[in-house]
């Protein structure tokens, strides 16, 4: 009896044509596929220029060509809601219809946003990258929109990281992703050992997977930091076998974690957080504060130290909502800090009694631009015209990236626009003062309810309140 199907990519030669899009030289080889440059047929269309991800028409696992075509319809489904900037972009997917290659022949093809190179070809050619700061805090970025939008990467890793023309990178590769089921997800079980965390190392892989979190990701960039930072593995060994042990044995705490004496001061803690020992010891550190602290550490700032958390009042919680753009997630917090003693009671309160009943303000639909903002709201965005990203308070923020309430993209980014949706509020607190600083210190701007406002480039808000009104 003939065993399984071997696993095979076939390779592609130039001038080979998939629907519009013709092959020209290959960008790189992997586990689960060949990509190709490509240029559409016609030069002046939208996409002339794209990477054509061929999937192998073989496999060596139990699921064969239908486990194959499940990671197919799984990448295409999440690249197709995940349309933002640090996160690679499909364009379509195709199944290759050629009898008369039948090495070939139904093969699926993801047609991707091309890119220069990858951060795995980088580390080959300078270690470490003068730039590797930079990217550490792009990446991280990818991992909390992943994370934000209800995703696992499974498999981050150089050879995962894309590098685009203008030199920032996007996470690529989904084939390992997964989508969150409360607290777990299921994946393959394909993922690269060296940046495997150790208690799926000895994982069964069940009927539809290997369970994994998100504190998979977070070991995975801990490893992917220090090898960016240091040029070396944070694990000792010089074979993925031996340093697999050795995560092993540090798991079992056997071994001490000995951190490259080239990785700087400010990114050791970091690293060594995500390197803990189990899921649980990892929990605290998501994708959110991992972001806030690698842009701490590439633009040199020192870690701050964090305030203890004030007792939550439920009479004047907040509600704050993180809209990402593209994403269609909105998340409900209500966990807001204490108010100040003269605090407002109107609109802010109305929001509070929704999250109290454990209803959120009303759901955005289709709404674009300004249209996001909810009324009883003040809300920023990433982009003028009420364009990009948003984050929207009801109460007031002394402090936007603590670590309780992080408007993530503006951490290192600045705010572009500003709609002040207030409604009337008994105690006359309807305008909003911003400030440059946490703790609202340095006043830069306020805006008057109902007004909506494009600001100035290059002025970063860190922190807000509401007032009763603009005047000093």
């Amino acid at each position: 009896m003939s065993g399984p199907e071997p696993y095979a990519v076939a390779s592609v030669p130039p001038g080979y044509r998939v629907g519009p899009w013709i092959v020209e030289e290959p960008l790189g080889a992997g586990a689960f596929g060949h990509v190709y440059a490509a240029r559409h047929e016609d030069g002046a269309a939208e996409l002339p220029r794209a990477a054509l991800k061929f999937l192998p028409t073989g496999t060596r696992t139990p699921r064969q060509l239908h486990h194959l075509r499940e990671l197919a319809e799984r990448e295409v489904d999440l690249l197709s809601r995940l349309r933002s900037p640090r996160l690679i972009r499909m364009h379509d997917a195709l199944t290759v219809d050629d009898p008369a290659h039948p090495e070939l022949d139904g093969a699926t093809v993801l047609v991707l946003e091309e890119a220069r190179g990858s951060l795995d070809a980088l580390l080959a050619a300078d270690r470490p990258p003068r730039q590797g700061p930079r990217l550490l805090v792009q990446i991280c970025e990818g991992l909390h929109q992943l994370h934000e939008a209800g995703w696992v990467h499974g498999d981050l890793k150089p050879g995962n990281v894309l590098l685009m023309e203008d030199g920032t990178a996007r996470l690529g590769d989904f084939n390992m992703a997964a989508e969150l089921e409360g607290t777990h997800a299921y994946s393959p079980g394909f993922a690269t050992a060296d940046y495997t965390p150790p208690e799926l190392l000895w994982s069964e892989v069940g009927e539809r997977g290997m369970q994994i979190r998100r504190t998979t990701d977070v070991w995975a960039f801990g490893v992917l930091a220090h090898v960016v930072l240091t040029g070396s593995f944070p694990l000792p060994g010089g074979t993925p076998t031996a340093r697999r042990d050795a995560a092993v044995r540090y798991a079992r705490g056997e071994e001490e974690l000995r951190l490259s004496s080239e990785l700087p001061t400010v990114w050791r803690e970091i690293v060594a957080d995500c390197l803990s020992r189990t899921h649980e010891e990892r929990a605290p550190y998501d994708a959110a504060s991992l972001l806030r602290r690698t842009s701490e550490a590439a633009a040199g700032r020192p870690p701050r130290r964090r305030r203890a958390r004030r007792p939550l009042l439920a009479a004047a919680a907040g509600v704050l909502v993180l809209a990402v753009a593209g994403l269609g997630v909105r998340t409900l917090l209500t966990d807001d800090p204490a108010p100040r003693p003269e605090a407002r009671t109107g609109a802010g309160a109305g929001a509070g009694a929704d999250a109290r009943a454990g209803r959120s303000p009303g759901p955005t639909g289709t709404a674009t631009g300004y249209d996001r903002c909810a009324p009883g709201s003040v809300c920023f965005f990433s982009a003028a015209d009420g364009g990009g990203q948003m984050c929207a308070w009801s109460g007031d923020d002394s402090d936007w990236t603590d670590g309780q309430h992080d408007c993530s993209w503006a951490i290192a980014g600045t705010p572009g626009s500003i709609y002040n949706n207030g409604v009337a509020d008994p105690k006359g607190f309807v305008d909003v003062a911003y400030f440059a600083e946490a703790g609202l210190r340095r006043r830069i701007g306020c805006v008057e309810r109902g007004q909506r406002r494009n600001l100035a480039p290059g002025r970063f808000v860190h922190s807000h309140t509401w007032a009763k009104t603009c005047t000093p």
